[in-house]
């Protein structure tokens, strides 16, 4: 799913979870997106670890906890029509962050595991300058990546961070997520931790919450 073309599949229709600052009074947005069988509110929680006075959280949530079926690794077309579906719910929360007078430059996409790639995924197929993307435990989806990502992300921050033994996320492929980010003129920061297994740490947090921070900062 890329601008211009609707898709109506197992995720829209689905309650968007707001948290932080109410979305008329913020200059800022997270959008916030879980991982397999958790919950838009659990993602708002975290939100609320890294919250900044005047940004608003906006949680989509999947169908039956789930984005898409299979491994991010799999063929793209295993997990469709999840995948787009999940893709067209970041784009319509996005949507709602810019109808609500906050510029896409000022809305920053914060996924775990599932919602890593899917976030990951969103911005590589929608390049232009967002407020940020943090993508714990995740990279870009399918079984190979494209050649190219054409495409300018404009010096949006991007951090990757994941374990070096996650069992659902391959280092190889954080490597190579970050490399496509750094190619499509993203300012990227990659950390990887040892023997961290699948989960978030403090680090990660506290990087997030600089990035949040960044913007509201004039």
């Amino acid at each position: 799913m890329s601008a211009g073309e609707r898709v109506d599949g197992p995720h829209q229709g689905q309650q968007l979870v707001t948290g932080g600052t109410a979305l008329e009074d913020a200059e800022a947005a997270l959008v916030c997106i879980h991982g397999r069988g958790a919950t838009a509110r659990g993602m708002i929680q975290l939100a609320d670890e890294v919250h900044q006075e005047s940004v608003a959280a906006l949680a989509p949530q999947a169908a039956r906890r789930t984005w898409y079926p299979n491994s991010f690794l799999e063929p793209v077309e295993r997990n469709e029509p999840g995948r787009s579906s999940g893709l067209q719910a970041i784009s319509d929360a996005i949507a709602a962050a810019n109808d609500a007078g906050i510029p896409t430059d000022q809305v920053m996409l914060v996924g775990f595991s599932q919602g890593a790639c899917l976030a990951s995924e969103y911005l590589a197929r929608n390049p232009r300058r967002y407020g940020g993307l943090a993508a714990l435990s995740g990279g870009l989806i399918g079984e190979k990546l494209d050649d190219g990502y054409p495409g300018d992300l404009e010096g949006t921050p991007v951090f990757f961070g994941c374990s070096d033994v996650d069992p659902h996320i391959p280092e190889e492929r954080v490597h190579e997520t970050a490399a496509v980010f750094e190619s499509m003129n993203a300012d990227v920061t990659k950390r990887l931790y040892e023997g961290m297994g699948h989960g978030v740490n403090e680090d990660e947090l506290a990087a997030v919450s600089e990035m949040v921070a960044a913007l509201t900062d004039d």
